[in-house]
């Protein structure tokens, strides 16, 4: 199959011929159809994160099952899929108490010794993220992917298993949003904009979003902000704390910035809470000053929006099928993956909303 490899950081992905063991007892073999370029991407392929390589990144992908191993029970040949990062064991700690998406039991990976998923010639291709979806095929644990409705569109899907699974997910788990409640978020892009529209389905009462640009915040309203406000304004919390008559009951950042995190904070009323998304760079803190703790303020992480995949993403499949979630808005343009350079570079001029490489 053709792929798109990382060799180095900070260089161009170069599409070469890979090689797809076959399907163990309990892994199953997707033929991709779609992949968003998401910005957790970008993170490894510009170095801000390590990880082994050669490796294929992508990993907000929606494909067709082609193959599946002697014990997987969960899909069949011919199956519509999204794939999640987030593949979960089953039997630990995490996943018997309801936290599937902090599960990392080494046993949803092929087992040292055991021959590599993928294969360039003789040389072994680290997987990313459990799923390494910039490929015509993926080679995944059965708990790494969900059949959804065959008449769900493929290319919109794939947005479901990494940005509408974190942005909504932070409204309706993380968070835990009450119909009426405000809501502040800061930073639009696929993930911000699908946390607009959860909060807008959510029944949340006033849904402030903060972004630098324009056709963004416009994008915002479109899915369901109330109020939009430049995330450059000085003024930018302030003007949330007075829409908001003193603070929103929840902000969720999406945008992985310092500064981001600190607004999320600030514009939080008494009791409130900050959620944040955002991929920050490895050395970077946030914290509560005194006053907020004393003020009841609390934050906290939101890993893949705590999701449920097996439940959610069917769930998230029904409101797009519904017409209660917009996912066609939030999609900016379809390329093939011989762009996918492309694409990283408009990642990284931040205007754009989602890319989507599609395969024929």
């Amino acid at each position: 199959m053709k792929a798109a490899v990382l060799f180095e950081p900070k260089t161009p992905l170069r599409i070469e011929e890979i090689t797809v063991s076959n399907p163990g007892p309990r892994e199953v073999l997707i033929r991709t159809v779609a992949v968003g370029v998401c910005r957790s991407d970008l993170h490894f392929v510009d170095g801000a994160y390590p990880h082994a390589l050669p490796t294929i990144p992508g990993h907000e992908a929606a494909g067709v099952v082609e193959a599946v191993g002697s014990d997987v029970s969960t899909v069949k040949v011919g199956d519509h899929v999204v794939t999640c990062l987030s593949v979960f064991c089953g039997h630990c700690e995490f996943c018997v108490t309801g936290h599937m998406s902090l599960c990392i039991d080494p046993s949803v990976r092929r087992p040292k010794g055991a021959p590599p998923r993928l294969m360039m010639g003789d040389q072994p291709i680290a997987q990313m993220l459990n799923l390494s979806a910039f490929a015509e095929q993926m080679l995944v644990h059965e708990h790494a992917c969900v059949a959804i409705d065959r008449d769900m569109p493929l290319d919109r899907a794939a947005l479901i298993g990494c940005a509408v699974t974190t942005g909504a997910g932070a409204v309706f788990n993380t968070s835990d949003v009450t119909p009426g409640e405000t809501v502040c978020i800061v930073g639009c892009g696929g993930i911000g904009l699908a946390a607009v529209n959860a909060a807008k389905i959510a029944g949340a009462g006033k849904i402030i979003a903060l972004d630098p640009v324009p056709e963004k915040r416009a994008l915002a309203e479109k899915l369901g902000a109330t109020h939009s406000i430049d995330a450059l304004s000085d003024t930018a919390a302030d003007q949330v704390v007075e829409i908001s008559r003193g603070g929103v009951h929840h902000a969720i950042e999406a945008v992985g910035r310092p500064q981001s995190a600190a607004t999320a904070v600030k514009v939080l009323r008494r009791g409130g809470t900050a959620t944040i998304l955002g991929m920050m760079p490895l050395g970077e803190k946030v914290g509560l000053s005194a006053m907020d703790l004393l003020a009841g303020k609390k934050l906290q992480g939101g890993l893949m929006g705590s999701n449920r995949f097996p439940v959610d993403i069917p769930r998230l499949v029904d409101f797009y099928m519904r017409g209660q979630l917009d996912l066609d808005t939030i999609i900016a343009d379809r390329m093939p993956l011989e762009r996918i350079n492309d694409a990283f570079d408009e990642l990284r001029q931040g205007d754009s909303t989602r890319s989507v490489i599609t395969f024929a």
